[in-house]
């Protein structure tokens, strides 16, 4: 399972003309399933996610987590983290999750993360989205799941 975490100041996701979820500071978590994932990825990323420290305390420092300055969270399923990208022009999405798995592992998070008592925000799975963020910082970075395996260097 792989997230792509932003900071923002505010986001929003809108489906047609439809304004589907809103929040203001906090995390936008750009939410890709892979086909070998389980509810034990969902965990790790979750918790991870939430306790990252990348807040500022009042020495402008990484030292605040999510669930120190209750961010808001939108959570937005994002299969093309997943696109292999290694060979041709197109990327591969081989590796994402069939929807029906890819759904209930997604859903399975949204609700991990609204048991943290943050505030969750959501898009529509399997829908075209447009999403609206505004970057503070910009902070961005990438999880991955199968990362928790792979030893430090």
């Amino acid at each position: 399972m792989r997230a792509l975490i932003q900071r923002v100041t505010e986001a929003s996701v809108t489906v047609g003309n439809d304004q589907v979820g809103h929040i203001g500071p906090g995390l936008v978590v750009l939410l890709g399933v892979s086909a070998e994932d389980t509810e034990a990825d969902a965990q790790y990323l979750v918790e991870k996610t939430v306790n990252l420290r990348i807040f500022a305390d009042a020495q402008n420092r990484f030292n605040h987590s999510a669930l120190d300055t209750g961010a808001d969270l939108m959570v937005v399923s994002q299969f093309t983290l997943y696109g292999d990208t290694r060979k041709g022009r197109r990327p591969d999405f081989t590796s994402a999750a069939p929807p029906e798995h890819a759904e209930r592992l997604y859903q399975h998070c949204v609700e991990l993360f609204t048991s943290t008592g943050l505030r969750v925000a959501t898009g529509v799975f399997q829908e075209y989205m447009q999403v609206s963020l505004q970057n503070d910082g910009p902070v961005t970075l990438m999880l991955d799941s199968s990362d928790r395996n792979r030893p430090r260097r």
